[in-house]
């Protein structure tokens, strides 16, 4: 691993944390009244989803970006140039080591295993763009996925503001939410793994070694699995929602959790 990528990834992790600690803070009781009002385990919650959100616009954007303007990793999937997508990836690993760090602190009020599986087994796989520079088309393309996290956490201040589930607010960005979650985490799935066994025996493919090999297509299916399992829960909960709303009766929001996770 280049220096550059150890000081994005030292820079993301310190840059996050002060982030949670310093300057959501400050934001989010300037925007909204109703984050004093909260207890402190819900304090730590909010402030780690703006910054799961942060984090999301940043590299979901930069993502988008690489997948149209950079040629040489369109061009070559395996090996091309890796230099803009190990800055991404290198931001991202920042992100997950400081929500591990911030999980294993609050584990009591955020721990979810499902999210350790995802963060370990993501650090798994971009371990090895960092550090051999492999694989950059499909290391950048599973970042796509960071796009459905703003929803994903709108969702939670709705509800921590006890915004009403029948509220229009709430039931539109619920809609959205499941939309743009099938979208970039469902719907990419079979152009993505045809693009995989596209490299099969190639001399490319050939050249990674097993290690790269076994590392990338077994931590692709456990974070397909656990995005395939988060669809269900926020399909499931969506359905409830709507379905409430326009029977018109009230909606438990205990039995209606579109998706139990503080961040993705």
């Amino acid at each position: 691993m280049d220096m550059r990528e150890v000081y994005v990834v030292a820079g993301s992790f310190v840059g996050f944390q002060l982030f949670f600690s310093c300057i959501s803070p400050v934001l989010s009781s300037n925007f909204t009244q109703g984050y004093g009002k909260l207890p402190p385990h819900k304090l730590n919650d909010w402030n780690s989803r703006l910054v799961s959100t942060v984090h999301a616009l940043i590299v979901g954007l930069f993502c988008l970006y690489i997948l149209w303007f950079d040629d040489a990793v369109n061009e070559d999937p395996v090996w091309g140039d890796p230099n803009m997508v190990k800055l991404n990836v290198a931001i991202t690993c920042g992100y997950l080591f400081y929500d591990l760090v911030l999980l294993a602190c609050n584990w009591s009020t955020m721990g979810d295993v499902f999210f350790v599986c995802h963060h370990l087994a993501a650090l798994y796989a971009y371990g090895y763009v960092l550090t051999r520079g492999v694989l950059p088309y499909f290391a950048n393309f599973r970042l796509i996925s960071e796009l459905s996290t703003p929803f994903v956490n709108q969702r939670w201040f709705f509800e921590a503001l006890a915004y009403p589930r029948t509220h229009q607010l709430v039931v539109t960005n619920g809609i959205a939410m499941a939309v743009v979650f099938f979208l970039v985490r469902i719907a990419v799935m079979p152009p993505y793994w045809a693009k995989v066994f596209g490299t099969f025996g190639t001399p490319a493919f050939e050249r990674l070694g097993l290690s790269a090999q076994v590392a990338w297509i077994v931590s692709c299916i456990c974070l397909d699995i656990l995005n395939t399992i988060w669809m269900y829960k926020i399909a499931r909960g969506c359905y409830k929602v709507i379905t409430g709303k326009l029977r018109g009766g009230k909606v438990d929001s205990k039995k209606t959790d579109f998706v139990n996770n503080h961040t993705d």
